[in-house]
């Protein structure tokens, strides 16, 4: 991991939006299953993912998810069971209601906000199974109040032995019950177009790999996404306080994710900086993803040295990154001052990992350097909202001509007419 002056340093960001095969390849899957519905998603399922859906059926039955209770343990039930009452409670105090403001002159002006009625949450399958990401998916969208949830995971796992238990457990804890055995472009297609046997949904969230996120980048407008995610992000602003050995493990904790991930140490203290190179090489060799996560350091990873905390601050708000980890004494005095990030964790018992499955905050957050203007997945999310205007009589009567001179400053003289006609017609009236 190199050690730099901040101000030499500077973050590589490619938005990732495939070769022009995989766009290709994309477009063909999308487009067969619009035009050919079940008929596509089974032929597709055998020559993508070698399953035979006409035997197996696209939706999973009631026995399957009991089945899958009997090959997980109870510390999962345990640890899945918590983490969803504490991420249900974070998000429940997101809600808000619908508002109306009577005015003076009897108009009425308000919002109303109501759920999206149908969400499709799509759940990696594969080599990696995350019924975390389930949780972060569809609770807030429970809380939003969103009556139908509609899940799709790839239909066989490593072991080729059908969907993984921890998913399907994880989905009949929280109580999706409409899950459907297709992965990859394919099913995005189905849950943003419909098919004989999949309705259609209003928004599609969920991590996936690039086909998915293509798939996602190319029905929207059909339907809402909730964003093409890039590769995960974390900066540690340190001061010589920090335990080395906490800042390199937190860091890999993002570098296992993939070799596109970055990991930032930003410090003032260049002890520190040596301490945690040393710290990481003794801790990779301990991964599993040993490969993965060394390539990460090695090409993105860095340790940016800075003349004060402030300095560090100002650094983090230019990355903007994913997550950022503030081991510093008084982390408090500087949560104010951080102005781009996707979560923030503070002090050194608040390690990113307690974010990202139990704390409750979601860890659907954004990447790329867009925390400067997104947030984290949450319940307005599934929320939509409409405006309600009421006019009364002397309302209209009184501010009428206002409203006729703002449309004929822009031309648009029927805007004005249908404004000055009720004018006229209630000023005879009045008369």
């Amino acid at each position: 991991m190199r050690m730099m002056p901040a101000d030499q340093f500077t973050l590589a960001r490619e938005v990732e939006y495939g070769t022009a095969e995989q766009n290709d390849t994309v477009k063909s899957i999308v487009d067969q299953v619009r035009k050919e519905g079940d008929r596509a998603l089974i032929r597709l399922s055998a020559e993508l993912d070698g399953a035979d859906l006409s035997m197996l059926g696209l939706r999973v039955k009631e026995e399957e998810i009991e089945r899958a209770y009997s090959r997980v343990d109870g510390r999962f039930l345990a640890a899945i069971r918590q983490a969803a009452d504490n991420i249900r409670r974070f998000h429940e105090k997101q809600l808000r209601n619908s508002w109306f403001d009577v005015q003076p002159d009897g108009s009425l002006l308000g919002m109303m906000i109501r759920p999206l009625q149908r969400v499709g949450m799509y759940v990696p399958g594969g080599k990696a199974a995350y019924p975390s990401s389930l949780l972060m998916n569809v609770i807030p969208a429970q809380v939003a109040g969103v009556p139908e949830i509609v899940m799709a995971t790839p239909p066989a796992t490593a072991g080729g032995d059908g969907i993984n238990p921890y998913v399907l457990v994880t989905a009949a804890e929280i109580g999706v019950k409409e899950i459907y055995r297709i992965g990859g472009a394919q099913a995005i297609a189905a849950l943003a177009f419909g098919t004989e046997t999949i309705r259609p949904v209003d928004k599609i969230t969920g991590p996936g790999n690039i086909y998915v996120a293509l798939a996602k980048r190319y029905v929207y407008g059909v339907v809402d996404i909730d964003s093409i995610a890039g590769p995960s992000e974390i900066a540690v602003l340190a001061d010589e306080s920090a335990d080395p050995a906490y800042v390199a493990a937190d860091l890999l904790s993002q570098a296992e994710h993939d070799e596109m991930a970055s990991a930032i140490l930003v410090t003032t203290s260049e002890s520190l900086g040596r301490k945690v190179q040393q710290e990481l090489q003794n801790q990779l060799k301990l991964l599993p993803r040993q490969a993965i996560a060394a390539k990460s350091i090695e090409e993105r990873g860095a340790i940016l040295l800075v003349e004060s905390i402030k300095e560090g601050v100002e650094v983090i708000n230019r990355l903007a990154p994913e997550h950022v980890e503030l081991l510093v004494e008084e982390p408090l005095a500087y949560l104010g001052s951080l102005c781009n990030a996707g979560a923030v964790f503070l002090g050194p018992y608040s390690s990113e990992p307690v974010g990202d499955y139990f704390a409750g905050p979601n860890h659907i957050l954004p990447t790329l350097g867009t925390a400067r203007f997104s947030s984290p997945l949450n319940v307005d999310d599934f929320l939509k909202k409409s405006s309600v205007i009421y006019y009364s009589r002397e309302a209209l009567l009184a501010n009428g001509h206002h409203i006729v001179t703002l449309a004929q400053t822009e031309g648009l003289d029927g805007h004005a007419r249908a404004i000055q006609v009720r004018l006229e017609r209630e000023g005879r009236r009045h008369d």
